[in-house]
């Protein structure tokens, strides 16, 4: 692809991409987003159970009791279709619940998106630090997922004749951490997406079953390269952690957060010294993943005491720092759902004391390495 960004429509000329790049494209984000909506089966247990009751005890990382009274009386949850505005109203075997959160304005996160190659199964983006992949949390809409969707793809003519193998929209075929910047690949058909779905994979896979680097290499089809600034100066020029990532519990993450874990799942990360920065007493070095678990970066980095600068997470030996908070006692202590203290909202309740996986240093993320970027290239074999 040769069009210009000017040409394409895409953005307008004074806003050309960058060297390097076929194109970019973005739609601004609106004020606020649309709201989203849970959907629930209740299944009697035996004991009358009251609306409150359901979510008070199933939701508890969501908000605490006077906040989904609140959310009730507010007319943000239906039963079987109908407004639910009576907190003990007895629920019925089967019935269907929808809580709907209001819409809220997400934080800041940019909207342009470099195209950096394309054919027609795949494209690769350059994601900017600070924008999220996928929906999670406080972002819904302010998402590369949502960039795709609202772009119009031109396919080329000869796709007609399998289009029931083609999205109407490329898709992620993998995720990079909101903090970092980098190559994103997106695959045009559901067989690139399931293919290069695949690769990705293998690399988790023989993480786990070899050790011997060189072979281990051989058969990989495509290699992941990162650069981030460490502190301390890291000693050897080139490191090969293998510590196991799994989840622990942590407060406000209800899903539980991703820690060095002896019983985890295999992870592989092999480090290597750039620049030591005696004066700053940090290392620039460049990281190669052999396996894609969450936080994979910060948890090895961290584990080897080395985490990234500034990181408000991971804290020595990989695991999450943690401070116990001062216990609040007012009934009302938490922020109201939708457009009140969005700032302070993560998915609807008030955001913890502690930092949550969504935080990073803006200015000291892990990058991915760019083949357009004069730091380095990245490799696919």
């Amino acid at each position: 692809m040769t069009a210009s960004a000017s040409a394409s429509g895409d953005i307008p000329a004074e806003d050309a991409p960058p060297t390097g790049a076929l194109y970019s494209f973005g739609t601004p984000w609106p004020e606020f987003n649309e709201g989203i909506s849970y959907t629930d089966t209740f299944r009697c247990t035996g004991a009358t159970t009251t609306l409150v009751e359901f979510y008070s005890t199933s939701y508890k990382s969501s908000a605490p009791l006077p906040g989904w009274i609140k959310r009730i009386r507010n007319g943000q949850i239906t039963v079987d279709g109908e407004v639910a505005t009576d907190p003990d109203m007895i629920l019925r075997e089967g019935s269907k619940l929808v809580y709907h959160r209001l819409p809220w304005q997400e934080p800041f996160a940019p909207h342009l998106l470099d195209v950096l190659y394309e054919d027609d199964d795949m494209i690769a983006l350059n994601k900017p630090s600070g924008l999220q992949v996928l929906p999670k949390g406080l972002f819904q809409q302010r998402t590369v997922l949502a960039q795709l969707q609202l772009k119009d793809w031109k396919m080329p003519s000869s796709f007609c004749s399998k289009r029931k193998y083609v999205q109407s929209h490329p898709v992620p075929v993998h995720r990079l951490g909101r903090g970092t910047s980098g190559l994103l690949l997106c695959a045009k058909t559901k067989l690139a997406k399931a293919q290069l779905a695949a690769y990705f994979a293998e690399g988790a896979t023989n993480a786990g079953k070899s050790r011997d680097e060189t072979d281990f290499c051989k058969s990989r089809k495509i290699l992941k390269f990162y650069r981030a600034l460490v502190t301390g100066i890291l000693e050897n020029d080139e490191v090969m952690i293998t510590q196991p990532i799994g989840l622990v519990r942590y407060p406000g993450v209800a899903e539980g957060l991703y820690a060095a874990c002896s019983s985890g799942k295999p992870a592989m990360s092999k480090v290597c010294v750039l620049e030591r920065l005696e004066n700053h007493n940090q290392t620039l070095i460049q990281v190669e993943i052999h396996s894609g678990r969450p936080h994979q970066i910060r948890i090895h980095l961290s584990y080897i005491g080395h985490p990234l600068v500034d990181d408000p997470l991971y804290g020595i030996g990989g695991q999450p720092k943690f401070d116990e908070p001062e216990p609040t006692s007012t009934a009302d202590s938490f922020a109201y759902d939708g457009l009140t203290h969005f700032l302070a909202l993560v998915r609807g309740y008030e955001r913890p004391l502690q930092p949550v996986p969504g935080d990073y240093d803006q200015n000291h993320s892990s990058s991915a390495t760019n083949p357009t970027d004069s730091r380095g290239t990245a490799r696919y074999s």
